[in-house]
């Protein structure tokens, strides 16, 4: 097993400006970015409260929010973060050991959904931007892997049988195309779906191109459908055009911020941020984070949440205690309980999500919070928090809860 090592940051110039450096799979150093340490240097010169890491990172959170400097700040955010996005790819890197991506490619995949993170995070929630940011990056990470592993080993025709209406629109629409042209794609695609019926001893993976009186019969389907006069050529064109805004929508080429542009002497992307600092905003973010009724309503949140704990069955319970206490991993509970490894899968599953529906009902019967997509995904970041918070006091003995 690869142990990972990574030096800490000595102060909050190196924290909010320099970059892991990475030696094959393993950290070799930390870069800093002379732009983003002078920024840096600079609002902290003009700050007399130093400030802890969290209201800096609220500060630039707040100055990318308000997109005065979003890219400078961006930079600010990107290298805070470096800590959480390196022990989540590496703890991913390790469940996933079989796979062809190392720890420097999960890295990558990770950090490459910041703009995403930001987007979604709500400092109001309680989570801090760290905790936030680490349990989406495993997800991210882990979702990624999935679904490249699907997209490696899929034929062209496998991906068009597997990939739903709604992704495919939205594959389209990233790539570019108009609303017509999506329309006519996914028609297309309706056909093949209708009309190609493969060979039941073949896996959906490795369908093989339709033969020629398939694709008359898809031709015909369309024209039929739009009045068209397409001939099976362009369809089948269509559906390869389908099939790679799908590849690259689910696959996405992942720069880092960090890469070097130009030739001769090169550059790093993050050289174009520009350093036009602006006056501390801490004043006003602490007095922001200032809210009289949080600490109650998380400290009912987390009552509730120990409540419906304590309810489940002992072999639940059991689960919840190896997983977040004592760190194993599914394969391994298994072995421990001796049960399937699905068993523990969907075990985990069931438990989180009726956490999750459990702390969604409390929210919305007194805090009146309508339920969005956002919400969604900002509660159980939190909830993951928590569940780790609270089953590594429980093993030490320390206090855990859901304050920010």
């Amino acid at each position: 097993m690869l142990v990972c090592v990574m030096h800490p940051r000595k102060n909050l110039i190196e924290t909010f400006s320099s970059f892991i450096q990475f030696d094959g799979d393993r950290f070799q150093s930390w870069a800093v970015d002379g732009k983003l340490r002078r920024s840096m240097q600079g609002v902290l010169t003009k700050s007399p409260e130093d400030g802890a890491e969290n209201i800096w990172a609220i500060y630039w959170y707040r100055m990318w929010l308000s997109r005065e400097i979003p890219d400078l700040a961006k930079g600010h955010l990107s290298a805070y973060l470096q800590e959480s996005c390196f022990w989540s790819a590496s703890k991913t890197a390790g469940t996933f050991s079989n796979t062809q991506y190392k720890l420097p490619d999960c890295f990558q995949i990770a950090i490459a959904q910041l703009n995403q993170i930001l987007k979604s995070f709500n400092p109001n929630q309680g989570s801090t931007l760290k905790s936030y940011a680490s349990a989406i990056f495993g997800t991210v990470i882990r979702e990624t892997l999935r679904q490249r592993h699907e997209i490696d080993i899929c034929t062209t025709w496998g991906i068009l049988r597997k990939v739903s209406q709604k992704r495919l629109v939205e594959a389209l629409e990233a790539a570019g195309l108009s609303a017509d042209a999506v329309e006519s794609h996914v028609i297309a695609w309706n056909c093949f779906k209708l009309l190609y019926s493969p060979n039941p001893n073949n896996t959906t993976r490795k369908l093989n191109r339709p033969d020629d009186s398939t694709w008359n019969a898809i031709a015909l389907s369309y024209n039929s459908q739009t009045k068209a006069t397409a001939i099976p050529q362009e369809i089948e064109n269509l559906l390869l055009n389908a099939a790679k805004a799908t590849r690259q929508y689910l696959y996405p080429t992942v720069t880092s911020i960090n890469a070097t542009v130009g030739s001769g002497d090169t550059y790093e992307i993050l050289d174009n941020i520009p350093s036009n600092e602006q006056e501390s905003l801490l004043t006003e973010i602490i007095a922001a984070e200032e809210q009289e009724n949080r600490n109650s309503q998380l400290t009912t949140m987390q009552q509730i949440l120990i409540e419906t704990i304590n309810q489940l069955e002992p072999q639940a319970q059991k689960i919840l205690q190896l997983y977040y206490a004592e760190g194993e991993i599914q394969q391994n509970i298994a072995k421990i309980l001796e049960i399937p490894q699905y068993t523990v899968s969907r075990r985990l599953t069931k438990v989180r999500e009726n956490l999750l529906k459990t702390l969604i009902q409390w929210s919305q019967q007194h805090l009146h919070i309508s339920v969005t997509p956002d919400l969604l995904k900002n509660t159980n970041a939190i909830m993951e928090e928590w569940l780790q918070a609270y089953y590594s006091a429980k093993r030490y003995g320390t206090s855990n809860s859901l304050s920010p």
